[in-house]
């Protein structure tokens, strides 16, 4: 995408201005639930994946942006094909639960922590 948003001084709207020479490649794929913006060699924190480290896995594009070229449909997205390799698996950090009512004695306290799976975003095409 060769586009540059920036706003003028004297005016509040926003102008495009066009940038030579660069061009962006990046894709908004599903990932555990959410929406992740990837591109090349980006590394994505997801849900825990059935994947050994080293392995590669193939995930669904929503949007494909190539330089001005911007791919939403349904049919043109089947056969763009975001491939990742598994750099490892983790665990997220520790999130406290915490239930306390007062006057009565109740106090109740857990922890959850959630297991993360690490990958590197080899190719887009």
């Amino acid at each position: 995408m060769n586009l540059v948003a920036g706003i003028t001084s004297n005016t509040s709207k926003f102008k495009i201005f066009r940038t030579k020479g660069i061009s962006v490649v990046y894709a908004v794929v599903r990932a555990g639930g959410r929406q992740e913006k990837v591109s090349v060699g980006t590394i994505v924190t997801l849900d825990r994946l059935k994947a050994q480290a080293g392995g590669t896995i193939q995930m669904h594009a929503l949007l494909l942006v190539d330089g001005d070229k911007v791919t939403h449909e349904a049919e043109a997205l089947a056969k763009v094909k975001v491939t990742a390799t598994v750099l490892g698996n983790l665990r997220g950090p520790k999130i406290v639960i915490q239930k306390y009512k007062n006057k009565t004695g109740y106090k109740k306290r857990m922890g959850f922590r959630a297991d993360l799976t690490r990958v590197q975003v080899t190719e887009i095409k």
